[in-house]
Protein backbone atom coordinates (compact mmCIF):
# COMPACT_ATOMS: atom_id res chain seq x y z
CA UNK A 1 0.00 0.00 0.00
CA UNK A 2 2.96 2.38 1.09
CA UNK A 3 4.18 2.04 -2.44
CA UNK A 4 0.19 2.83 -4.19
CA UNK A 5 0.26 6.07 -1.87
CA UNK A 6 3.99 6.80 -2.97
CA UNK A 7 2.76 6.30 -6.87
CA UNK A 8 -0.07 8.56 -6.20
CA UNK A 9 1.32 11.58 -4.52
CA UNK A 10 4.47 11.33 -6.48
CA UNK A 11 1.53 12.38 -9.97
CA UNK A 12 -0.30 15.31 -7.37
CA UNK A 13 2.89 16.55 -6.70
CA UNK A 14 4.42 17.13 -9.94
CA UNK A 15 7.64 15.34 -9.10
CA UNK A 16 8.98 17.56 -6.28
CA UNK A 17 10.02 14.37 -4.80
CA UNK A 18 10.38 10.89 -6.39
CA UNK A 19 8.37 7.90 -5.75
CA UNK A 20 11.34 6.18 -3.60
CA UNK A 21 11.98 9.78 -1.68
CA UNK A 22 7.96 9.61 -0.94
CA UNK A 23 7.74 5.95 0.32
CA UNK A 24 10.91 6.60 2.20
CA UNK A 25 8.79 9.04 4.38
CA UNK A 26 5.54 7.62 4.76
CA UNK A 27 5.14 6.52 8.16
CA UNK A 28 2.71 3.82 9.86
CA UNK A 29 0.98 5.69 12.91
CA UNK A 30 0.96 3.93 16.44
CA UNK A 31 -2.95 4.68 17.31
CA UNK A 32 -5.10 3.04 14.48
CA UNK A 33 -6.87 6.49 15.55
CA UNK A 34 -4.40 8.87 13.30
CA UNK A 35 -4.90 6.08 10.47
CA UNK A 36 -3.52 3.32 8.37
CA UNK A 37 -0.58 5.72 6.72
CA UNK A 38 0.70 9.28 7.11
CA UNK A 39 2.72 11.04 5.02
CA UNK A 40 4.48 13.98 6.84
CA UNK A 41 4.75 17.46 4.55
CA UNK A 42 7.86 18.87 6.24
CA UNK A 43 10.60 17.98 3.32
CA UNK A 44 7.83 19.50 1.05
CA UNK A 45 7.58 22.59 3.12
CA UNK A 46 10.81 24.08 1.83
CA UNK A 47 10.46 23.27 -1.99
CA UNK A 48 7.05 24.21 -1.78
CA UNK A 49 7.44 27.57 0.34
CA UNK A 50 4.11 26.90 2.87
CA UNK A 51 4.01 25.35 6.27
CA UNK A 52 3.58 21.47 6.13
CA UNK A 53 0.19 21.97 7.72
CA UNK A 54 -1.07 23.75 4.79
CA UNK A 55 0.84 20.91 2.16
CA UNK A 56 -1.79 18.66 4.23
CA UNK A 57 -4.65 20.35 3.98
CA UNK A 58 -4.15 20.70 0.41
CA UNK A 59 -3.87 17.36 -0.61
CA UNK A 60 -6.77 15.94 1.45
CA UNK A 61 -8.97 16.01 -1.93
CA UNK A 62 -6.39 13.76 -3.41
CA UNK A 63 -7.92 11.17 -5.04
CA UNK A 64 -8.02 7.58 -4.00
CA UNK A 65 -7.50 4.53 -5.25
CA UNK A 66 -9.91 1.37 -4.21
CA UNK A 67 -9.38 0.36 -0.67
CA UNK A 68 -9.20 3.74 0.97
CA UNK A 69 -12.05 5.30 2.72
CA UNK A 70 -10.12 8.78 3.22
CA UNK A 71 -7.27 11.12 3.21
CA UNK A 72 -7.13 13.45 6.25
CA UNK A 73 -4.94 16.15 6.99
CA UNK A 74 -3.98 15.88 10.83
CA UNK A 75 -1.59 18.87 11.58
CA UNK A 76 1.74 18.47 9.31
CA UNK A 77 0.74 14.93 7.90
CA UNK A 78 -1.64 13.79 5.86
CA UNK A 79 -3.34 10.56 7.06
CA UNK A 80 -4.73 7.71 5.14
CA UNK A 81 -7.55 5.58 5.88
CA UNK A 82 -8.17 2.22 4.50
CA UNK A 83 -11.39 0.95 4.17
CA UNK A 84 -11.75 -1.76 6.70
CA UNK A 85 -14.12 -3.93 5.58
CA UNK A 86 -12.62 -4.41 2.15
CA UNK A 87 -9.16 -4.93 3.67
CA UNK A 88 -10.48 -7.89 5.38
CA UNK A 89 -12.24 -9.69 2.77
CA UNK A 90 -9.17 -10.47 1.27
CA UNK A 91 -8.19 -12.77 4.06
CA UNK A 92 -11.72 -14.93 3.33
CA UNK A 93 -9.90 -15.84 -0.17
CA UNK A 94 -6.47 -16.88 1.16
CA UNK A 95 -5.37 -20.25 -0.22
CA UNK A 96 -2.12 -21.79 -0.05
CA UNK A 97 -0.96 -19.91 -3.80
CA UNK A 98 -1.27 -16.53 -2.01
CA UNK A 99 1.61 -14.12 -3.12
CA UNK A 100 3.00 -16.46 -5.76
CA UNK A 101 2.89 -15.38 -9.32
CA UNK A 102 1.62 -17.74 -11.82
CA UNK A 103 1.69 -15.76 -15.11
CA UNK A 104 3.66 -17.85 -17.39
CA UNK A 105 6.11 -16.66 -19.84
CA UNK A 106 8.57 -14.66 -17.45
CA UNK A 107 12.16 -14.59 -18.43
CA UNK A 108 14.68 -17.95 -18.14
CA UNK A 109 17.32 -17.09 -15.35
CA UNK A 110 20.64 -18.30 -15.02
CA UNK A 111 21.82 -18.43 -11.10
CA UNK A 112 25.19 -19.53 -10.39
CA UNK A 113 25.71 -20.05 -6.21
CA UNK A 114 28.10 -21.52 -3.82
CA UNK A 115 30.78 -23.39 -6.27
CA UNK A 116 33.09 -24.24 -3.73
CA UNK A 117 36.60 -25.86 -4.84
CA UNK A 118 36.23 -29.97 -5.24
CA UNK A 119 39.35 -30.49 -2.82
CA UNK A 120 37.45 -30.75 0.78
CA UNK A 121 34.59 -30.19 2.08
CA UNK A 122 32.48 -26.80 2.96
CA UNK A 123 33.37 -24.77 5.47
CA UNK A 124 30.67 -21.78 6.95
CA UNK A 125 32.07 -19.26 5.59
CA UNK A 126 30.85 -20.17 2.15
CA UNK A 127 27.63 -21.96 3.19
CA UNK A 128 26.06 -18.13 3.16
CA UNK A 129 26.55 -18.20 -0.27
CA UNK A 130 24.25 -21.56 -0.51
CA UNK A 131 22.10 -20.12 1.65
CA UNK A 132 21.55 -17.27 0.22
CA UNK A 133 21.66 -18.24 -3.57
CA UNK A 134 18.90 -20.99 -2.87
CA UNK A 135 16.24 -18.26 -0.79
CA UNK A 136 17.55 -16.29 -3.63
CA UNK A 137 15.91 -19.40 -6.57
CA UNK A 138 12.99 -20.06 -4.54
CA UNK A 139 12.08 -16.14 -4.80
CA UNK A 140 12.44 -15.70 -8.39
CA UNK A 141 10.47 -18.74 -9.13
CA UNK A 142 7.74 -17.61 -6.97
CA UNK A 143 7.74 -14.61 -9.19
CA UNK A 144 6.98 -16.89 -11.71
CA UNK A 145 9.95 -17.18 -13.47
CA UNK A 146 11.93 -19.81 -14.54
CA UNK A 147 14.92 -20.30 -13.10
CA UNK A 148 17.92 -22.87 -13.43
CA UNK A 149 20.35 -23.15 -10.81
CA UNK A 150 24.19 -23.73 -11.72
CA UNK A 151 27.52 -25.03 -9.94
CA UNK A 152 31.06 -24.47 -11.41
CA UNK A 153 33.14 -26.97 -10.99
CA UNK A 154 36.67 -26.29 -10.75
CA UNK A 155 38.17 -29.40 -11.92
CA UNK A 156 41.29 -27.63 -13.40
CA UNK A 157 42.67 -26.10 -10.63
CA UNK A 158 46.37 -26.31 -8.31
CA UNK A 159 44.14 -27.63 -5.59
CA UNK A 160 43.24 -30.76 -7.48
CA UNK A 161 46.49 -31.16 -8.87
CA UNK A 162 48.03 -31.10 -5.18
CA UNK A 163 45.70 -33.68 -4.19
CA UNK A 164 46.54 -36.16 -7.24
CA UNK A 165 50.38 -35.81 -5.86
CA UNK A 166 49.04 -38.15 -2.46
CA UNK A 167 45.59 -39.68 -3.87
CA UNK A 168 44.58 -43.44 -3.44
CA UNK A 169 41.88 -44.69 -5.59
CA UNK A 170 40.24 -45.74 -1.44
CA UNK A 171 40.55 -42.32 0.07
CA UNK A 172 36.97 -40.98 1.05
CA UNK A 173 35.53 -37.27 1.08
CA UNK A 174 36.18 -37.34 4.97
CA UNK A 175 40.04 -38.07 4.07
CA UNK A 176 40.24 -34.76 1.50
CA UNK A 177 40.82 -32.06 3.41
CA UNK A 178 43.22 -33.65 5.99
CA UNK A 179 45.00 -34.55 2.66
CA UNK A 180 45.10 -31.39 1.04
CA UNK A 181 46.18 -29.25 4.40
CA UNK A 182 49.49 -31.75 4.73
CA UNK A 183 49.94 -30.95 1.03
CA UNK A 184 49.52 -27.76 0.94
CA UNK A 185 52.40 -27.70 3.65
CA UNK A 186 54.34 -30.23 1.68
CA UNK A 187 54.17 -28.23 -1.56
CA UNK A 188 55.11 -24.55 0.26
CA UNK A 189 58.55 -26.10 1.33
CA UNK A 190 59.42 -27.78 -1.67
CA UNK A 191 60.06 -26.27 -5.13
CA UNK A 192 60.32 -29.30 -6.65
CA UNK A 193 57.01 -30.54 -5.43
CA UNK A 194 55.67 -27.35 -6.88
CA UNK A 195 57.08 -27.87 -10.48
CA UNK A 196 55.34 -31.60 -10.45
CA UNK A 197 52.24 -29.66 -9.74
CA UNK A 198 52.52 -27.37 -12.85
CA UNK A 199 53.67 -30.57 -14.62
CA UNK A 200 50.60 -32.45 -13.65
CA UNK A 201 48.30 -29.15 -14.82
CA UNK A 202 49.91 -28.99 -17.85
CA UNK A 203 49.18 -32.46 -18.76
CA UNK A 204 45.39 -31.98 -18.04
CA UNK A 205 45.36 -29.95 -20.25
CA UNK A 206 46.66 -31.35 -22.95
CA UNK A 207 44.11 -34.52 -22.36
CA UNK A 208 46.72 -37.16 -20.79
CA UNK A 209 44.39 -40.01 -20.36
CA UNK A 210 46.31 -41.18 -16.93
CA UNK A 211 46.05 -37.77 -14.98
CA UNK A 212 42.65 -37.26 -16.97
CA UNK A 213 41.58 -39.74 -15.17
CA UNK A 214 42.98 -38.81 -11.49
CA UNK A 215 41.84 -35.32 -11.38
CA UNK A 216 37.94 -37.20 -12.31
CA UNK A 217 38.24 -39.27 -9.24
CA UNK A 218 39.10 -36.79 -6.65
CA UNK A 219 36.73 -34.27 -7.95
CA UNK A 220 33.73 -36.71 -8.36
CA UNK A 221 34.85 -37.53 -4.78
CA UNK A 222 34.60 -34.15 -3.72
CA UNK A 223 31.78 -33.07 -5.28
CA UNK A 224 29.61 -36.21 -4.18
CA UNK A 225 30.70 -34.86 -0.45
CA UNK A 226 29.70 -31.74 -0.83
CA UNK A 227 25.99 -32.64 -2.44
CA UNK A 228 25.21 -34.95 0.22
CA UNK A 229 25.82 -32.05 2.77
CA UNK A 230 24.04 -29.51 1.09
CA UNK A 231 21.48 -31.65 -0.25
CA UNK A 232 20.56 -32.35 4.22
CA UNK A 233 19.67 -28.42 4.26
CA UNK A 234 17.46 -28.93 1.29
CA UNK A 235 20.02 -27.03 -1.35
CA UNK A 236 20.27 -28.78 -4.66
CA UNK A 237 21.40 -27.78 -8.35
CA UNK A 238 19.92 -28.34 -11.25
CA UNK A 239 23.23 -28.18 -12.73
CA UNK A 240 27.18 -29.28 -12.42
CA UNK A 241 29.26 -27.19 -15.07
CA UNK A 242 32.69 -28.53 -14.99
CA UNK A 243 35.36 -25.74 -15.88
CA UNK A 244 37.78 -28.23 -18.28
CA UNK A 245 34.55 -28.07 -20.78
CA UNK A 246 36.25 -24.81 -21.52
CA UNK A 247 39.52 -25.03 -21.98
CA UNK A 248 39.49 -25.08 -25.66
CA UNK A 249 37.09 -22.29 -25.74
CA UNK A 250 39.07 -20.35 -22.50
CA UNK A 251 41.99 -20.48 -25.57
CA UNK A 252 39.73 -18.88 -28.21
CA UNK A 253 38.81 -16.18 -25.85
CA UNK A 254 42.54 -15.79 -25.04
CA UNK A 255 42.70 -14.99 -28.80
CA UNK A 256 39.94 -12.64 -29.04
CA UNK A 257 41.56 -10.39 -26.15
CA UNK A 258 45.03 -10.96 -28.11
CA UNK A 259 43.40 -9.14 -30.87
CA UNK A 260 42.16 -6.12 -28.47
CA UNK A 261 45.69 -5.09 -28.67
CA UNK A 262 45.41 -5.22 -24.55
CA UNK A 263 47.37 -7.91 -23.82
CA UNK A 264 51.14 -8.91 -23.55
CA UNK A 265 53.90 -10.76 -22.38
CA UNK A 266 55.23 -9.46 -19.09
CA UNK A 267 58.95 -10.51 -17.81
CA UNK A 268 57.73 -13.85 -16.45
CA UNK A 269 56.97 -14.82 -20.03
CA UNK A 270 52.98 -14.91 -18.58
CA UNK A 271 50.42 -13.53 -20.97
CA UNK A 272 48.80 -10.98 -19.03
CA UNK A 273 45.72 -8.38 -20.05
CA UNK A 274 46.36 -4.45 -19.29
CA UNK A 275 43.75 -3.15 -17.12
CA UNK A 276 44.48 0.37 -16.71
CA UNK A 277 42.31 2.60 -17.50
CA UNK A 278 39.31 0.77 -15.76
CA UNK A 279 39.29 2.53 -12.64
CA UNK A 280 40.69 -0.17 -10.89
CA UNK A 281 44.46 0.59 -10.90
CA UNK A 282 44.30 2.01 -7.03
CA UNK A 283 42.91 -1.72 -6.02
CA UNK A 284 45.84 -3.66 -7.21
CA UNK A 285 49.84 -3.51 -7.25
CA UNK A 286 50.12 -3.98 -11.27
CA UNK A 287 47.04 -3.07 -13.35
CA UNK A 288 47.64 -6.26 -15.09
CA UNK A 289 45.22 -9.61 -15.57
CA UNK A 290 47.10 -12.82 -15.69
CA UNK A 291 45.34 -15.01 -18.23
CA UNK A 292 48.38 -17.72 -18.54
CA UNK A 293 50.94 -19.53 -16.76
CA UNK A 294 54.77 -18.93 -18.33
CA UNK A 295 54.52 -22.77 -19.75
CA UNK A 296 51.05 -21.29 -21.96
CA UNK A 297 48.59 -23.24 -19.81
CA UNK A 298 45.58 -21.15 -19.26
CA UNK A 299 44.29 -19.84 -15.67
CA UNK A 300 40.93 -19.98 -14.22
CA UNK A 301 39.88 -16.65 -15.55
CA UNK A 302 39.92 -17.93 -19.21
CA UNK A 303 37.65 -20.80 -18.82
CA UNK A 304 35.19 -18.74 -16.07
CA UNK A 305 35.26 -16.07 -19.41
CA UNK A 306 34.14 -18.52 -22.09
CA UNK A 307 31.43 -20.69 -19.29
CA UNK A 308 30.39 -17.03 -18.66
CA UNK A 309 30.07 -15.97 -22.23
CA UNK A 310 27.89 -19.10 -22.69
CA UNK A 311 25.38 -18.79 -19.75
CA UNK A 312 24.64 -15.52 -20.75
CA UNK A 313 23.22 -16.57 -24.54
CA UNK A 314 21.04 -18.54 -22.43
CA UNK A 315 18.69 -16.21 -20.40
CA UNK A 316 19.10 -13.67 -17.87
CA UNK A 317 22.47 -14.65 -15.64
CA UNK A 318 23.14 -14.11 -12.15
CA UNK A 319 25.74 -14.92 -9.83
CA UNK A 320 26.52 -15.44 -6.02
CA UNK A 321 29.74 -14.51 -4.69
CA UNK A 322 31.63 -13.59 -1.91
CA UNK A 323 32.86 -9.97 -1.56
CA UNK A 324 36.55 -11.23 -1.54
CA UNK A 325 36.06 -12.04 -4.82
CA UNK A 326 34.62 -8.06 -5.85
CA UNK A 327 38.43 -7.23 -7.92
CA UNK A 328 38.40 -10.65 -9.56
CA UNK A 329 34.51 -9.85 -10.40
CA UNK A 330 35.67 -6.06 -12.00
CA UNK A 331 38.54 -7.77 -13.81
CA UNK A 332 35.97 -10.18 -15.62
CA UNK A 333 33.48 -7.62 -15.89
CA UNK A 334 35.73 -5.43 -17.87
CA UNK A 335 37.65 -8.33 -20.29
CA UNK A 336 33.92 -9.25 -21.10
CA UNK A 337 33.32 -5.44 -21.93
CA UNK A 338 37.06 -5.57 -24.39
CA UNK A 339 35.44 -8.31 -26.79
CA UNK A 340 31.94 -6.81 -27.03
CA UNK A 341 30.11 -9.95 -24.22
CA UNK A 342 27.48 -9.13 -21.71
CA UNK A 343 28.82 -9.05 -17.60
CA UNK A 344 26.52 -11.31 -15.44
CA UNK A 345 24.62 -9.66 -12.10
CA UNK A 346 26.19 -10.26 -9.06
CA UNK A 347 25.28 -10.73 -5.53
CA UNK A 348 28.12 -10.04 -3.18
CA UNK A 349 27.59 -11.68 0.03
CA UNK A 350 29.69 -10.82 3.37
CA UNK A 351 31.93 -12.70 5.89
CA UNK A 352 30.69 -14.84 8.69
CA UNK A 353 32.54 -14.61 11.78
CA UNK A 354 32.18 -17.52 14.76
CA UNK A 355 31.69 -16.54 18.17
CA UNK A 356 32.62 -19.01 21.02
CA UNK A 357 32.86 -21.75 19.00
CA UNK A 358 35.09 -23.72 21.17
CA UNK A 359 36.55 -27.12 20.41
CA UNK A 360 34.71 -27.43 16.68
CA UNK A 361 37.67 -25.76 14.50
CA UNK A 362 39.89 -28.92 15.00
CA UNK A 363 40.12 -30.70 11.85
CA UNK A 364 42.15 -28.38 9.92
CA UNK A 365 42.89 -25.65 12.81
CA UNK A 366 41.79 -22.79 10.36
CA UNK A 367 37.97 -23.40 9.72
CA UNK A 368 34.79 -24.71 11.04
CA UNK A 369 33.53 -27.27 8.87
CA UNK A 370 29.68 -27.08 7.57
CA UNK A 371 29.33 -31.18 8.42
CA UNK A 372 30.78 -30.40 11.90
CA UNK A 373 28.28 -26.80 12.42
CA UNK A 374 25.37 -28.97 11.60
CA UNK A 375 26.50 -31.70 13.67
CA UNK A 376 26.83 -29.47 16.79
CA UNK A 377 23.51 -27.75 15.37
CA UNK A 378 21.66 -30.58 15.93
CA UNK A 379 22.98 -31.51 19.20
CA UNK A 380 21.73 -28.33 20.52
CA UNK A 381 18.51 -28.18 19.14
CA UNK A 382 17.87 -31.31 20.94
CA UNK A 383 19.29 -30.47 24.24
CA UNK A 384 16.60 -27.42 23.65
CA UNK A 385 14.02 -29.61 23.01
CA UNK A 386 14.66 -31.80 25.64
CA UNK A 387 15.25 -28.60 28.12
CA UNK A 388 11.90 -27.26 26.97
CA UNK A 389 10.13 -30.94 27.28
CA UNK A 390 8.42 -30.28 23.72
CA UNK A 391 8.75 -31.73 21.10
CA UNK A 392 10.47 -30.99 17.63
CA UNK A 393 12.38 -31.98 14.79
CA UNK A 394 16.07 -31.34 16.13
CA UNK A 395 17.53 -31.26 12.94
CA UNK A 396 14.66 -29.32 11.16
CA UNK A 397 15.38 -26.44 13.83
CA UNK A 398 18.90 -26.96 13.10
CA UNK A 399 18.68 -25.71 10.23
CA UNK A 400 16.19 -23.23 10.63
CA UNK A 401 18.87 -21.50 13.02
CA UNK A 402 21.11 -21.37 10.32
CA UNK A 403 19.52 -20.50 7.30
CA UNK A 404 17.59 -17.75 9.21
CA UNK A 405 20.88 -16.16 10.63
CA UNK A 406 22.74 -15.94 7.19
CA UNK A 407 19.39 -14.55 5.78
CA UNK A 408 18.67 -11.96 8.29
CA UNK A 409 21.18 -9.53 7.26
CA UNK A 410 21.45 -7.56 4.39
CA UNK A 411 24.04 -9.46 2.08
CA UNK A 412 26.46 -7.22 2.43
CA UNK A 413 26.74 -7.11 5.77
CA UNK A 414 29.14 -9.34 8.04
CA UNK A 415 27.21 -11.94 10.08
CA UNK A 416 28.13 -13.25 13.62
CA UNK A 417 26.79 -16.20 14.62
CA UNK A 418 26.32 -17.16 18.07
CA UNK A 419 24.29 -20.33 19.29
CA UNK A 420 22.20 -18.77 21.98
CA UNK A 421 20.36 -15.89 19.75
CA UNK A 422 20.43 -18.19 16.62
CA UNK A 423 17.81 -21.08 18.74
CA UNK A 424 16.28 -18.74 20.55
CA UNK A 425 13.07 -19.95 20.59
CA UNK A 426 11.40 -16.43 21.65
CA UNK A 427 13.97 -14.19 19.90
CA UNK A 428 14.38 -12.80 16.33
CA UNK A 429 15.20 -16.54 15.24
CA UNK A 430 14.54 -19.30 12.52
CA UNK A 431 12.65 -21.18 15.60
CA UNK A 432 10.40 -18.54 16.97
CA UNK A 433 9.37 -18.74 13.54
CA UNK A 434 8.89 -21.90 13.39
CA UNK A 435 7.17 -22.03 16.36
CA UNK A 436 4.46 -19.29 15.54
CA UNK A 437 3.44 -21.41 12.44
CA UNK A 438 2.90 -24.50 15.19
CA UNK A 439 0.90 -22.16 17.73
CA UNK A 440 -1.01 -21.48 14.38
CA UNK A 441 -1.55 -24.73 13.67
CA UNK A 442 -2.73 -26.01 17.00
CA UNK A 443 -5.19 -23.07 17.01
CA UNK A 444 -6.97 -24.80 13.38
CA UNK A 445 -6.38 -28.50 14.56
CA UNK A 446 -8.21 -27.84 17.80
CA UNK A 447 -11.25 -25.81 16.15
CA UNK A 448 -11.78 -28.82 13.56
CA UNK A 449 -11.91 -30.81 16.39
CA UNK A 450 -14.69 -29.20 17.17
CA UNK A 451 -16.44 -27.75 14.43
CA UNK A 452 -16.10 -27.04 10.63
CA UNK A 453 -15.89 -23.16 9.54
CA UNK A 454 -18.40 -22.55 6.31
CA UNK A 455 -19.03 -19.23 5.20
CA UNK A 456 -17.26 -16.70 7.43
CA UNK A 457 -17.95 -13.12 7.17
CA UNK A 458 -16.17 -10.11 8.36
CA UNK A 459 -17.44 -8.97 11.63
CA UNK A 460 -18.70 -5.48 12.41
CA UNK A 461 -16.50 -4.49 14.93
CA UNK A 462 -12.69 -5.38 13.85
CA UNK A 463 -9.96 -5.23 16.89
CA UNK A 464 -7.38 -3.20 16.45
CA UNK A 465 -4.62 -6.63 16.56
CA UNK A 466 -7.13 -7.98 13.74
CA UNK A 467 -6.35 -5.29 11.93
CA UNK A 468 -2.59 -5.11 12.06
CA UNK A 469 -2.37 -8.77 11.31
CA UNK A 470 -4.48 -8.51 8.15
CA UNK A 471 -2.40 -5.36 6.94
CA UNK A 472 1.29 -7.09 7.35
CA UNK A 473 -0.56 -10.37 5.46
CA UNK A 474 -1.63 -7.76 2.97
CA UNK A 475 2.16 -7.09 2.44
CA UNK A 476 3.56 -10.22 1.58
CA UNK A 477 2.88 -10.18 -2.17
CA UNK A 478 4.80 -6.75 -2.17
CA UNK A 479 7.32 -7.88 -0.04
CA UNK A 480 7.98 -10.81 -2.35
CA UNK A 481 7.93 -8.53 -5.64
CA UNK A 482 10.85 -6.43 -3.50
CA UNK A 483 13.07 -8.88 -2.38
CA UNK A 484 13.11 -10.53 -6.24
CA UNK A 485 13.90 -7.10 -7.57
CA UNK A 486 16.53 -6.37 -4.96
CA UNK A 487 17.76 -9.95 -5.09
CA UNK A 488 18.08 -9.71 -1.32
CA UNK A 489 16.45 -12.10 0.71
CA UNK A 490 16.85 -10.49 4.10
CA UNK A 491 13.60 -8.21 3.30
CA UNK A 492 11.64 -11.80 3.60
CA UNK A 493 13.38 -12.85 6.89
CA UNK A 494 12.27 -9.41 8.26
CA UNK A 495 8.93 -9.47 7.15
CA UNK A 496 8.69 -13.34 8.40
CA UNK A 497 9.29 -12.01 11.92
CA UNK A 498 7.33 -9.00 12.01
CA UNK A 499 4.30 -11.27 10.81
CA UNK A 500 5.61 -13.43 13.66
CA UNK A 501 5.43 -11.01 16.03
CA UNK A 502 1.99 -9.42 15.14
CA UNK A 503 0.40 -12.86 15.38
CA UNK A 504 1.51 -13.61 18.37
CA UNK A 505 0.43 -10.21 19.91
CA UNK A 506 -2.93 -11.32 18.48
CA UNK A 507 -2.84 -14.55 19.56
CA UNK A 508 -2.54 -13.11 22.93
CA UNK A 509 -5.27 -10.28 22.81
CA UNK A 510 -7.78 -12.32 20.68
CA UNK A 511 -9.65 -14.90 21.95
CA UNK A 512 -10.37 -17.24 18.81
CA UNK A 513 -12.51 -20.23 19.53
CA UNK A 514 -15.37 -19.28 21.41
CA UNK A 515 -14.69 -16.27 20.66
CA UNK A 516 -18.54 -15.67 19.87
CA UNK A 517 -19.70 -16.42 23.32
CA UNK A 518 -20.99 -13.11 25.33
CA UNK A 519 -19.45 -10.78 21.99
CA UNK A 520 -21.49 -11.33 19.08
CA UNK A 521 -21.74 -13.57 15.39
CA UNK A 522 -18.80 -14.26 13.32
CA UNK A 523 -16.08 -13.14 15.37
CA UNK A 524 -14.39 -17.04 15.85
CA UNK A 525 -15.30 -18.02 12.26
CA UNK A 526 -13.53 -15.03 11.07
CA UNK A 527 -11.02 -15.02 13.54
CA UNK A 528 -9.96 -18.75 12.82
CA UNK A 529 -9.89 -17.62 8.77
CA UNK A 530 -7.18 -15.02 9.80
CA UNK A 531 -5.36 -17.66 11.92
CA UNK A 532 -5.52 -19.81 8.52
CA UNK A 533 -4.92 -16.69 6.63
CA UNK A 534 -1.29 -15.90 8.78
CA UNK A 535 -0.36 -19.90 8.77
CA UNK A 536 -0.60 -19.60 4.51
CA UNK A 537 1.63 -16.35 4.81
CA UNK A 538 4.15 -17.44 7.49
CA UNK A 539 4.75 -20.78 5.51
CA UNK A 540 5.23 -19.82 2.26
CA UNK A 541 7.46 -16.45 3.86
CA UNK A 542 9.87 -19.43 5.12
CA UNK A 543 9.68 -21.77 2.28
CA UNK A 544 11.57 -18.49 0.28
CA UNK A 545 14.14 -18.61 3.34
CA UNK A 546 14.49 -22.44 2.80
CA UNK A 547 12.84 -23.24 6.30
CA UNK A 548 10.75 -26.00 7.14
CA UNK A 549 7.68 -25.75 9.09
CA UNK A 550 6.00 -28.25 11.99
CA UNK A 551 3.25 -29.42 13.10
CA UNK A 552 4.59 -29.88 16.45
CA UNK A 553 7.04 -28.47 18.52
Amino acid sequence: MKKEIAKLLEKELKSKLTKEEIEDLIEVPKSQDLGDFAFPCFKLSSILKKSPVEIAKSLEKIKLPAGFEKAKALGPYLNFFMNKKQEAEFILKINSDYGKDNSKNKEKILLEHTSINPNASPHVGRTRNAIIGDSIKRILEFNGHKVETHYYVNDVSKQIAMLALNFKPNDTFEKLLDLYVEMSKKVKASPELEKKVFELLNKFEHKDKKTTELFKKIVDTAIGGQKKILSSMKIEFDYFDYESRYIDEGKNILKELEKTGKSFVDKENRTVLNQKGTGLEWKMKAPILVLTRNDGTGLYVLRDLAYTIEKCKKGRNIIVLGEDQKLYFEQLKNALKLINKPAPEVVHYSFVLLKDVGKMSTRSGEVVLLEDFLKEANKRAAAEIKKRKTKGDANKIAIAAIKYSMLRNDNDKNITFDWETSLNFEGESGPYLQYSYVRASSILKKAQTIKKVKNAEIPTNLDEKEVQLIKKIAEFPQVVKDAAEKLNPSSVAHYSFELAQIFNEFYHSCKVIDADEGKGKNIEAFRLKLVEAFSITLKNSLYLLGIEVMDEM
